[in-house]
């Protein structure tokens, strides 16, 4: 059965054991293909060689903008963030940017609570000026701005500390709950590294970070995930970190790490590890190419994409956290792509 948005958005953030959530991404997927294939030219050729519909290789957004709508629907055209000249665009329709952005919110109040927080944003202000057309970066502090209140961001437009107003920050709010957000490289070398330098540390008493992309690049600089949580805890005090997955080209689905450091599928998406090679998929612990599904794609075909990205399933329904769906961790990139993320590079 093909659901509404509005019966979409009453679905239990991670309460659809296998059974039930396969029927209906099955459901809902089968009529985007239908969807895509009608009103998006470029998408019903791309199909048109094989028997069951595949899944978009990610960097075909790159290469041409495939779009189920028509120029003057479209509401909002979002880029994403990388170290070479080519960048994904993603055309959104109001319809799909306020069903994703609502079921963002949906996901994120699972992990925040309903209460806005006080909110530290780890970028510069300049980041969120351009409004139609908005880097991944941008669109992800656009849309968190949604969870705090009273925002307050912790770089200069030089990605330096802006030391005033994170001293202002701590004084306001050291004793309250806070949330904080930003990108894994940003948060780690512009404000965790350099409040390191200046021998500047504040102590909160209870708070979330939230930060994502940009790992490759951690990777490279030797910082596990250990290693970072434990910077953010000897800095900035009682902060509970999580870690999330996503991407531009399927906004509002988000992917986000548990207490016991395993990233989480939401009801309105699924995850395959499948085989580079072969594009089949490979069993549980077993490391391989992220395939990534979502409903929430309906003005652009990107509903079911193939990654650069490589991770391992680890199980289904049976997390020690006790969310249902299935489970995974990132380990990086496919050799020869390149670094892809809104953290990357500053724009």
């Amino acid at each position: 059965m093909h659901l509404t948005d509005e019966q979409l958005l009453e679905l239990p953030v991670y309460g659809l054991a296998n059974n039930e959530k396969q029927a209906f991404l099955h459901s809902q997927l089968t009529f985007l293909d239908s969807h895509h294939k009608k009103h998006c030219a470029p998408y019903q050729r791309l199909q048109q060689s094989f028997a069951d519909t595949m899944p978009l290789a990610v960097p075909l957004f790159k290469q041409f903008l495939l779009s189920s709508i028509n120029a003057d629907q479209q509401h909002r055209l979002l880029t994403s963030s990388g170290t070479s000249g080519a960048v994904s665009k993603i055309s959104l329709d109001a319809q799909t940017a306020q069903l994703q952005s609502k079921i963002l919110t949906k996901t994120l109040q699972h992990w925040l609570g309903k209460q806005r927080l006080p909110m530290l944003i780890i970028d510069a202000k300049q980041t969120i000026r351009k409004k139609t057309t908005m880097s991944a970066r941008a669109a992800g502090i656009q849309g968190m701005l949604f969870f705090g209140r009273d925002p307050h961001f912790a770089l200069n437009d030089d990605m330096t500390l802006n030391m005033p107003v994170i001293d202002a920050f701590f004084e306001k709010y050291r004793a309250t709950p806070v949330f904080m957000f930003g990108f894994t490289f940003i948060v780690w070398q512009q404000f965790i590294q350099a409040l390191t330098k200046c021998d500047k540390n504040m102590k909160f008493e209870k708070g979330v970070l939230l930060h994502g992309g940009g790992w490759k690049k951690m990777q490279q600089h030797a910082v596990s995930n250990k290693a970072f949580k434990q910077a953010v805890a000897e800095q900035l005090g009682a902060i509970d970190v999580h870690d999330y997955y996503g991407m531009v080209e399927q906004t509002g689905t988000i992917y986000i790490e548990c207490e016991h450091g395993f990233l989480h599928t939401p009801a309105w998406s699924d995850i395959s590890i499948v085989d580079a090679a072969t594009q089949q998929p490979l069993p549980t612990n077993m490391q391989g190419v992220i395939q990534v599904e979502s409903v929430l794609a309906k003005s652009y075909p990107g509903h079911r994409l193939l990654t650069e990205d490589l991770g391992t399933l680890h199980g289904e329904d049976n997390c020690q956290c006790g969310r249902l769906g299935k489970y995974f961790t990132v380990q990086g990139r496919l050799a020869k792509s390149q670094v892809r993320g809104c953290s990357d590079t500053f724009i």
